[in-house]
């Protein structure tokens, strides 16, 4: 089983892309065969009707915890039914329990072993939030329901495509940009780098990372002339970090840091937050990006887009929809799981 883990695998929002590139994923794996057992946790019934709607002939198993995996490569799916019929396009609060629901279960079965990893589909923040439901993402929820401390996420792009090698990883994540810099403190950037440090090291067998650290304000505070907080907090921690051992380099403009002859230096760059580091390395990588949780017990991994609920409404574009950083980030958390498993 060590070669071969079980990954689960989550439709997300129900009236989004999910189930359409979840049904390509599955068309994918009876021709082609990831060397895992993939078990889709969603609604049965909507999966096979959005598979007809674009097209896709494809064969769902029944999820059986105590059987071996099928014969001929079928995907499985642990049967989570919907509270409502889901409309393609439409997003329904009823359903919004439902699908944290399937993420709960897919938390827990990989925390306690039951598989190997996680591949997260996208869901609509504001469709929880409107159904009374406390979730701000993906990122958070997983810390909180296993109770780790901290977390981060990080990008990165498909083995193959060029990209492999730029990762992205995130001081803060969900966080409005009033609130950044009193976010960015001495521990948050160290308990980062450390997370990083080690994750590079445990799961993409990378022995010594270089990380590029990005300052907090244009130029890196120019000095102090664009602000206070490179000099007095980013520049400490990274020194901290430097004496745990780390190879840290900056407070490093993030303007310039990301140009390829930089960047090639670094194994992973750390931005303060979100849209400081993400729209680099989804220009580079959109269509083939992973977002990948580091610091819980399990992996995770996860698509690099939303729920395209306009794409999701028309089937004929439906059914042009590109599965391939699903397909990429199924490939990644077969690849970490099983490395973890040697």
């Amino acid at each position: 089983m060590a070669s071969h883990p079980t990954v689960a695998i989550t439709v997300g929002e129900p009236a989004g892309i999910g189930p359409e590139l979840v049904a390509r994923l599955a068309w994918r794996h009876e021709r082609q065969h990831f060397p895992a057992r993939l078990v889709v946790i969603g609604d049965h019934a909507l999966l096979d009707a959005r598979a007809r709607r674009i097209g896709v002939d494809v064969r769902y198993a029944p999820y059986d915890p105590l059987a071996f995996a099928p014969p001929g490569g079928a995907i499985e799916v642990w049967d989570r039914p919907l509270a409502a019929p889901a409309v393609a396009g439409r997003p329904d609060p009823t359903n919004a329990r439902s699908v944290l629901s399937a993420l709960e279960l897919a938390c827990d079965a990989c925390a306690t072993g039951a598989c190997a990893a996680l591949v997260t589909g996208p869901v609509q923040k504001a469709t929880m939030q409107d159904a009374g439901l406390p979730f701000t993402g993906h990122t958070e929820f997983l810390a909180g329901r296993t109770h780790t401390p901290r977390v981060v996420m990080m990008l990165t792009g498909a083995a193959g495509t060029g990209t492999a090698a730029l990762r992205v990883a995130l001081v803060t994540t969900h966080v409005a940009l009033r609130d950044v810099p009193a976010a960015v403190t001495h521990d948050a950037i160290v308990g980062t780098l450390a997370i990083v440090h080690h994750e590079l090291i445990a799961r993409f067998a990378i022995p010594t990372p270089r990380i590029a650290v990005c300052g907090l304000n244009p130029h890196a505070g120019e000095g102090g002339h664009l602000g206070s907080e490179d000099r007095e907090v980013v520049g400490p921690a990274i020194a901290a970090a430097r004496a745990q051992g780390m190879s840290a380099d900056g407070p490093l403009p993030a303007d310039t840091v990301f140009v390829p002859a930089i960047a090639a230096r670094y194994d992973v760059i750390v931005a303060m937050y979100h849209d400081q580091g993400l729209p680099v390395i989804k220009a580079a990588t959109f269509g083939r990006g992973i977002n990948v949780t580091l610091g819980l017990p399990f992996v995770r991994t996860s698509v690099d887009h939303g729920t395209a609920l306009d794409l999701a409404a028309d089937p004929v574009r439906a059914a042009t929809a590109d599965a391939g950083s699903l397909v990429a980030a199924t490939d990644l958390a077969i690849e970490l799981a099983t490395r973890a498993s040697a």
